[in-house]
Parts: C-alpha cells; sequence; structure tokens
C-alpha cells in the first residue's frame, strides 16, 4: 500500500469518488461508517441510492462538473440508509482528468460542534472544582457551627420556639449536603480502570434505585448478551448511571416506564469520536416516556446548576457528563414529548 492510499484509508471525514453517472468507483473507511453500509455494496453503484438528504448535494455535483469548479455547501443535511441525519458541510471537486470523475467530501458539522462541547463541559467542570475546594473550606466549617449552635438552644427553647431552631438546622444541612455534591468535583482522583461487563454495572444501578426511589417505576432492560468489555471504574459508572436513572424517574409520572437498552454499533454516525479520536461503539440507551427537556435547558443539561426541577441542585448530570469523560466516553441526549434518550457511548476495552 502506498502513501497516498494509506492517506485515503485513514482520512477521518467521508469521501467518495464518483463517476459522470453518479456511481460510486471508490469510498474509504469513514464514508462507510457514514453510510452504514459496507463498501462492497456500495461500489459500482448509484451514489443517491445510500446518501440520503437534501437535492442541494446532487445539484452541486451537476454545477461541479459542468462548470468544471470546485463547490462548497454548507449546513446541508446527509444521512446514509443506516445512519442518522447530520448538519454537513459538503465539498465537491472534479478531478483533474477527461472523465468528469467527481471527488466529495462530506464534513458533519454536528461532529465539530461535539468537540466543542467538550471543552465547554471541560472548563465548565474546572471551574467548579476551584469553587468546590474554595467553599469546602471556607463554608462546610462556619455551617456546622451555625447547626451545632441551633440544636444547643433548641434546648432550652418552647416548642414554638423550636420551630425556629429546626429550620435553621434543616437549611443549614441543606447547604452542606449542596457542598458535599460540589465537592465531588474537587476529587481529582483517577479512576480505577479495568475490563468490565456493562451489564453487571447497569444491573447495580437498577437495583439500588429500586431499593430507593424507583420502587414504583418499571425499568425495562433491554441488552445485547454479546456486547463487549469496556474498560472503567465500576464504582464510579455506578454513581452515573444511578443519576441517571434518577434523572428518568422524575421525569416520568407513576404509570411511566425507563427502558435500558445496550447495542454495539461501530457504523452509527452519531457513535462519536472521542477528543484522541479513539471511536465509540458500545452504547447505552436510557429512555424514558417523560414530559421531555425544556427548549431553555436542552443544549446546558450537562452545565452545573443547569436544571428545570424547584428542588434541585442542578448538579447530578454535570458529575455524570465528568465521571464519562474520565473514562473516554461521550454522553448526550435528545428529547421530545413521550420520549428523552440519553445516550453513553464507549470506547472497547481492548
Amino acid at each position: 500500500m502506498n502513501l497516498y492510499e494509506e492517506l485515503w484509508k485513514q482520512l477521518p471525514i467521508p469521501a467518495f469518488v464518483v463517476d459522470p453517472l453518479d456511481n460510486v468507483i471508490e469510498l474509504n473507511v469513514s464514508a462507510e461508517q457514514f453510510l452504514g453500509i459496507s463498501r462492497k455494496l456500495v461500489l459500482d453503484q448509484k451514489m443517491w441510492k445510500f446518501l440520503l438528504g437534501e437535492n442541494l448535494i446532487p445539484e452541486g455535483l451537476k454545477r461541479a462538473r459542468s462548470k468544471n469548479t470546485s463547490v462548497l455547501i454548507n449546513d446541508v443535511s446527509a444521512y446514509g440508509r443506516s445512519t442518522y441525519d447530520v448538519v454537513c458541510s459538503v465539498h465537491i471537486c472534479p478531478l483533474p482528468s477527461n472523465n468528469q470523475n467527481v471527488l466529495l467530501i462530506i464534513i458533519p458539522i454536528e461532529g465539530l460542534e461535539y468537540q466543542s462541547k467538550k471543552m465547554v463541559r471541560t472548563t465548565s467542570t474546572q471551574s467548579v472544582i476551584g469553587m468546590g475546594e474554595m467553599l469546602a473550606h471556607e463554608i462546610k466549617n462556619p455551617v456546622a457551627g451555625i447547626i451545632g449552635a441551633a440544636q444547643f438552644l433548641s434546648m432550652s427553647l418552647t416548642a414554638e420556639e423550636i420551630e425556629m431552631t429546626d429550620l435553621i438546622v434543616e437549611e443549614s444541612k441543606r447547604i452542606v449536603s449542596l457542598l458535599e455534591q460540589v465537592e465531588q468535583f474537587g476529587d481529582i482522583t483517577p479512576p480505577k480502570l479495568m475490563s468490565l461487563n456493562i451489564h453487571d454495572v447497569l444491573d447495580q444501578s437498577v437495583k439500588t434505585a429500586k431499593f430507593g426511589f424507583a420502587g414504583n417505576i418499571k425499568i425495562i432492560r433491554e441488552y445485547d448478551p454479546s456486547l463487549p468489555s469496556v474498560w472503567g471504574d465500576r464504582d464510579q459508572l455506578v454513581q452515573a448511571f444511578l443519576n441517571l436513572v434518577k434523572n428518568a424517574c422524575e421525569a416520568v409520572d407513576q404509570n411511566g416506564q425507563i427502558i435500558i437498552r445496550t447495542f454495539y454499533d461501530g457504523s452509527l454516525q452519531s457513535a462519536k469520536l472521542g477528543l484522541d479520536g479513539q471511536r465509540l461503539p458500545l452504547h447505552i440507551e436510557i429512555i424514558d416516556d417523560g414530559a421531555g427537556l425544556l427548549d431553555s435547558i436542552a443544549k446546558h443539561i450537562f452545565e452545573p446548576f443547569v436544571s428545570s426541577k424547584n428542588n434541585s441542585k442542578g448538579l447530578g448530570l454535570a458529575l455524570v457528563s465528568k465521571i464519562l469523560s474520565q473514562h473516554a466516553a461521550h454522553i448526550e441526549a435528545s428529547s421530545k414529548l413521550g420520549k428523552t434518550i440519553f445516550r453513553i457511548s464507549f470506547p472497547l476495552s481492548c
């Protein structure tokens, strides 16, 4: 294999070579993954049997041929027959020959947005780490003193006055609880990684949830028994999935249900790449049939102190994002009325 063949194979964005009849005469590995179908089935077939989306793409191909010039199409929808619709930039360039072959390159913009979101989440988390250390040192000790003083005063007060000291104690303990959650972000101890069966982790999270807040919620497990192992810290992942299950339970009513689904699919465009370019083909979905996320916060739910619940501190999902980032995993959410999906994508353990 020469250098150019190797570059073509390793190119991290989908690329196709199309002949004058719009037949695909070559495509790279990323293009196979974008379409969700193997190279053998695509070669010598019409491009538009597999690459679906807006008419701007075939029109751009015609324009590039007729004018023998490069064409750039921004913000165009494209997807394969078995993959998700994504917004892309499409570059179309006639190749230097007389046979009117054209190079078509697709750059999924959504993938770039993912990298940007990861940077934002990392920055937000780092800010909370510093704030957590400061709060723990500067506030927790004085609050403990307030609690102790209120409890001491209550020993010599009337029943009516005790209600006031009880309120002081209750609210002070609530402040401590908030500080303890924030303080978790300050834990920079790296996860103790080992090869794990993710189903064991999920089962432990569900078991804990059932003994606590999810006793009356129907939780359906749809596991792929052939799923390979993941590389992770068991305790941290149990905590992350427990938070996600709790979030789903709070979204549904007493007749609602939650589905936990696992599957392996390296071809899904939505599987993403990790920050180091590693593919994330192992997927866990937590699906609830609640009211869905508010549009105003949907894009910010993994940021600290963002929540639609009046009694929530907005730290649960931010902590989940931090834990999964330490595992080189990715989490995203999609929501509409009656269906919210949190998808977590992991790399393989080896």
